[in-house]
């Protein structure tokens, strides 16, 4: 049974895995959004709003937040036919260059961090060739957090990344990006709930405008982020 001190130290984990500070290079990618930007698809903080609130629900939830918690599951039965599959699954969801690159990227960075914390699994190679979030979801399983947890720590990093961004780019001054996160607290929850009651059948993302902005993204001219 968990303990005080095992779930102190679990929340401080899943603290650590979500911080921005964590040096894996999360914050030189967009996700299309600076492409929005560019492209006066998003002009402000009701835009943004309005905008983050469809790639949580039509994204994360159906997406990254349900197939986080499917790894979480293979890895805590060291099911490895289920970790491939739902890497390459995840990787056939990544409709541009630059989003396929992102969560690949990522992955290496986690798993070289990992290695130097010695937070690697019994056997490292599961290691090779995984995605982000499927790096995420052992160091979760490892640091002893939940998967409802790890669920609501993954969308809220991923949210104060694209907020991040926004401030860059925008620009947005972060008072609106507190309000935008008052706004979109609830909604973390909802896409966190909606993910855990999903079917496999039921999974992929609904992102059109998305993968559009992503593949502009490839030959803007000027931009800030690697997506």
């Amino acid at each position: 049974m968990p303990t005080e001190s095992s779930d102190d130290l679990a929340l401080l984990g899943l603290m650590q895995l979500v911080s921005p500070a964590l040096p894996i290079g999360a914050f030189a990618w967009s996700q299309g959004l600076e492409s929005a930007f560019e492209l006066d698809w998003v002009r402000g903080e009701d835009d943004l709003g309005e905008w983050l609130e469809g790639v949580l629900d039509d994204g994360l939830a159906r997406c990254e937040l349900p197939v986080l918690a499917r790894f979480m599951v293979a890895w805590a039965e060291d099911d490895v036919e289920a970790l491939e599959h739902w890497n390459g699954w995840l990787a056939a969801t990544r409709e541009t260059a630059e989003l396929a690159a992102e969560e690949a990227r990522l992955g290496s960075a986690l798993t070289r961090l990992l290695t130097s914390l010695e937070l690697t699994p019994p056997q490292p190679s599961r290691l090779t060739g995984m995605g982000y979030v499927g790096v995420f979801a052992w160091l979760a399983l490892a640091r002893g957090v939940t998967p409802r947890q790890a669920l609501l720590g993954f969308a809220w990093a991923w949210l104060e990344n694209q907020l991040a961004v926004a401030c860059k780019a925008l620009p947005l001054g972060h008072t609106a990006a507190q309000r935008l996160i008052e706004r979109l607290r609830p909604s973390l929850v909802a896409a966190t709930d909606a993910a855990l009651e999903r079917d496999d059948d039921e999974l992929g993302p609904m992102l059109p405008g998305l993968a559009l902005a992503s593949a502009q993204h490839e030959t803007q001219y000027s931009r800030l982020f690697r997506s």
